[in-house]
């Protein structure tokens, strides 16, 4: 059994009964289903609308708006459960605590009226399209193109790694208005993709589910743009409709993107620990438990100490968020830190298993190799301690 964590100030009453409802949920109706998800390389549509049914979508979005009401602290709860049960393939934390949000603080009332309700339901499912081909964590140099005709948008380009990306039928679109202002150029326009028909709007194709290392479950893609016309409606540009807002409302929302990637992060870490320790205190080696071997409880005291201090920070950064505190440099700082530690712990983890970590019927083994991606997206762990340096 692990050492009990220090009890994280921001978690309330409500907090907890979510966490034991996600988790009851998570274990009962997807875990015994992980092994299609992972065949079929995505979670379908018919897994976000039980999400939706069961209140685990939208759920820090304001009830006027069909969500539920609560803060980030809802949101995270769930995705340190969703990282316990080891579902890396949910894109959820995307859609809720991601894309939604996007339109909450950036979109006009119209906007928010026409999309977050959906989205709480699971009717749309939010993606957002940043990464291109050539740009990587460079956001200043997307390529894709919006060119104003009358009333509407033309829309070229492509991009790649994108999270929801078979299923999403809501992208927010990271574009160029302006591709002669850099920075100031940028927009974010929202591409439903499909008609009422249910049908991909003329010149939008998604691409490949890319085959990945890790979050087997996960639909991650190629997407492509082929002039498609989308209304000037749709630009978050709040309700002025201004263009060139785009890079101002990434920065503004990208500390809690790095958050999230901490917090999942956490729920992993735990799981892997306990597993280990369960695993070597009954597995037997040269005529004992693997646990009586020094090296066993020294390696896993030092985890457990990891875990702790990670946990720490985490819910330090937990309580800066929700009081409208957290700065980019630290959110920066506990993205990188946390999840460069999440790597140490999974390896040291699967050590403890020989051969059959590296067996994808043990979970460490899928807990290893889903770790890996997060030291890359959202911004790569050398880009955040770039960006935390410049406030030194």
């Amino acid at each position: 059994m692990a050492i009990d964590l220090f009890p994280s100030a921001w978690i309330t009453e409500e907090h907890r009964m979510l966490q034991e409802s996600a988790a009851r949920f998570f274990w009962e109706r997807w875990v015994p289903r992980a092994a299609e998800f992972r065949a079929a390389g995505v979670m379908g549509a018919e897994v976000w609308r039980e999400a939706g049914r069961q209140g685990l979508l939208c759920m820090s979005m304001p009830e006027a708006y069909g969500g539920g009401g609560g803060d980030f602290g809802h949101d995270a709860v769930m995705l340190m459960e969703q990282g316990r049960a080891n579902l890396s393939g949910f894109g959820g934390g995307l859609h809720s605590a991601i894309v939604a949000p996007y339109i909450l603080h950036h979109g006009s009332e119209s906007q928010k009226q026409r999309w977050l309700p959906k989205m709480a339901t699971g009717e749309l499912i939010g993606a957002i399209a940043m990464t291109e081909p050539g740009t990587g964590s460079d956001l200043q140099s997307v390529r894709t193109l919006a060119r104003r005709d009358g009333d509407h948008y033309l829309l070229s380009g492509q991009k790649v790694f994108i999270t929801n990306g078979q299923t999403a039928n809501l992208l927010i679109v990271v574009c160029k208005t302006d591709k002669a202002q850099g920075a100031k150029g940028i927009s974010l326009l929202v591409v439903e993709v499909e008609d009422a028909a249910g049908k991909l709007l003329p010149g939008y194709q998604r691409g490949r589910n890319l085959e990945k290392i890790g979050m087997k479950a996960q639909d991650t893609s190629e997407l492509f743009f082929e002039e498609v016309r989308v209304p000037v409606e749709n630009l978050l540009g709040g309700d002025t409709g201004q263009e060139g807002l785009g890079f101002i409302q990434l920065m503004q929302e990208l500390p809690q993107e790095r958050l999230i990637i901490a917090v999942s992060a956490i729920g992993a870490m735990e799981r892997a620990l306990a597993d280990t320790l369960a695993y070597t205190k009954q597995r037997e080696a040269f005529g004992q438990p693997i646990w009586n071997f020094q090296n066993t409880r020294f390696k896993l005291a030092e985890v457990q100490s990891n875990v702790l201090a990670a946990r720490t920070f985490v819910d330090a950064c937990m309580t800066a968020h929700l009081s409208g505190t957290l700065d980019p440099a630290r959110a920066a700082l506990v993205k990188a830190w946390v999840t460069d530690l999440q790597c140490k712990v999974m390896d040291e983890c699967l050590q403890l298993f020989g051969g059959y970590g590296y067996m994808m019927e043990y979970p460490i083994a899928e807990l290893y190799a889903d770790a890996r991606v997060q030291r890359i997206y959202g911004g790569t762990n050398e880009i955040m301690k770039e960006l935390a340096s410049r406030y030194m």
